[in-house]
């Protein structure tokens, strides 16, 4: 459990705004990617688990909404996400 909090803070130190930031879109994409992998990776080995998958779909909803978002508000931005965590766009 521990590894799981560590991972995050690292993903919130490198992809925040300032210095208290927790919410911004960057930081929030980047831990919605973070999770999709992982549960990607366990859709491979338990190829039955619908739950799982319809949570997948939701956590690629949501980060497709925030990209949007970025898109909408600032352009160099959202580059700069899309860039770091090597999405396709």
């Amino acid at each position: 459990m521990e590894a799981v909090v560590e991972q995050k803070n690292g993903i919130i130190e490198k992809y925040r705004v300032h210095e208290k930031d927790t919410g911004s879109p960057e930081v929030q994409v980047a831990l919605l990617t973070s999770r999709i992998v992982e549960l990607t990776e366990h859709l491979r080995a338990n190829k039955k688990d619908h739950a799982a998958r319809r949570g997948l779909l939701k956590m690629v909803g949501r980060r497709t909404s925030l990209l949007k978002y970025l898109t909408r508000t600032d352009r160099d931005r959202y580059k700069k996400v899309i860039a770091s965590l090597g999405l396709r766009k």
